[in-house]
């Protein structure tokens, strides 16, 4: 029997290899698990640059003032008593403009006294015994009058045409004051009529021709007169009669007679407002209150009087007024103005129940503005201007307008 000795048992290089795979194995499958957790705590929908940071939202909540001086420690009050005290602010109060103290009216400068019983808003104070409106109403007015105080309209835009002083007496020509003599006849010619006639030329007759010996005559024109016969007068000559041409007048005396710029400062009519349980009378007297906006609203009542015009309309759509002249109309519009007078909105509020008048109402308002010089004191925390405007239609064919401030 042949013993062979064993030889030194060694590690097989296969299984080390196979074990060195399997640690690199697990390592990558945890490094990829930890890279997909991380990746999915970022926005993947923003920009590559924008990745890295992360919008997230902060919340701030409110402390008492006990817990502020206990975070700030001990010496907290202290260091508040050597901080200086913030002043506080007042809040700012809402700008609400003035109320007027009745319906905006356009009259006459009144009297001056106050009536305790007004209801009625306009630039003076006035008081009357019994309350009245003119028969007579009309938008087309420049100075607001109890009653009409001219026939017809002067337009001279405030300028007078008169250039120069008007010299009274015979244009300077007199020296005394004897009566005036009368004016002496001035020589007249009066020529006669002469008609028109031809040329007559004939031949005459040979020795012993039979025939009458008619005579030649010139061709005479037509002499247009207004007689048959020729009448010279003379004037008057010799020594001057008894008489006199009459007294100069005085350099630069004024004309007494009221100029058209005068005539249409005075010029004017009653306002075409609309005044409720007020009995028709020769003119408008109503008891008023003094509110210093009115002048203001009264510039706007006229301009958007001037343009409004419902009865054209009306009779476009029912010229016989057997539809809709069944009753009044009445639209009422909010007004909304710009500081600067321009028209912000116009919608209507309570309509008249016909939309053509209603938007009659609000083109009237587009058309007059913008009313300049809206005072400060009317403009609100907003820079606007806020009124109500009413528009009333009677049957009757008279327009009125009624004005008076929105109530916030």
């Amino acid at each position: 029997m042949l013993l062979v000795p064993r030889p030194n048992a060694t590690r097989d290089p296969r299984w080390l290899r196979a074990g060195l795979a399997f640690g690199f194995a697990i390592a990558g499958h945890a490094v990829l698990v930890a890279l997909l957790l991380f990746l999915s705590h970022l926005k993947l929908d923003t920009p590559p640059l924008q990745r890295a940071r992360v919008d997230r939202p902060v919340a701030f909540r409110g402390i008492s003032a006990a817990q502020f001086d206990q975070n700030r420690g001990k010496d907290a009050p202290a260091l508040a008593m050597r901080e200086p005290k913030k002043r506080l602010e007042k809040p700012k109060e809402k700008k609400v403009p003035e109320q007027a103290p009745g319906q905006v009216v356009d009259v006459a400068p009144g009297n001056g006294e106050v009536s305790p019983d007004a209801k009625f808003a306009a630039e003076t104070n006035n008081t009357v015994k019994k309350e009245t409106r003119a028969k007579e109403q009309t938008a087309f007015y420049r100075n607001a009058m109890p009653q009409r105080t001219s026939t017809k309209a002067i337009d001279t835009k405030g300028t007078d045409p008169v250039e120069a002083a008007v010299v009274s007496g015979n244009n300077g020509v007199g020296q005394d004051d004897r009566p005036l003599r009368e004016t002496p006849k001035a020589m007249a010619l009066e020529v006669p009529n002469q008609q028109a006639k031809s040329e007559l030329a004939m031949r005459a007759p040979t020795t012993g021709g039979v025939g009458p010996v008619v005579a030649n005559r010139p061709e005479v024109e037509a002499m247009k007169g207004n007689s048959q016969r020729l009448n010279l007068q003379l004037g008057a000559t010799g020594a001057e009669p008894d008489g006199s041409e009459g007294r100069a007048g005085t350099e630069g005396a004024v004309n007494l007679l009221p100029s058209p710029a005068v005539l249409d400062s005075v010029s004017g009519a009653a306002a075409n407002d609309h005044l409720q349980d007020v009995d028709e009378g020769d003119g408008t007297f109503l008891n008023t209150r003094e509110w210093k906006y009115a002048s203001f609203f009264n510039r706007v009542k006229q301009s958007v009087g001037q343009q409004w015009n419902p009865n054209a309309q009306l009779r476009l759509r029912d010229p016989t007024l057997q539809v809709y002249g069944g009753r009044d109309r009445q639209t009422l519009l909010q007004v909304t103005l710009t500081a600067d007078g321009h028209l912000k909105e116009a919608w209507v509020e309570r309509s008249s129940g016909l939309d053509f008048l209603d938007l009659e109402a609000v083109k009237a308002f587009e058309r007059a503005q913008p009313f300049p010089n809206p005072p400060p004191g009317l403009i609100a925390s907003d820079q606007t201007v806020k009124f109500q405007f009413g528009f009333y239609l009677e049957m009757s064919g008279r327009p009125g307008l009624r004005l008076f401030r929105a109530q916030d």
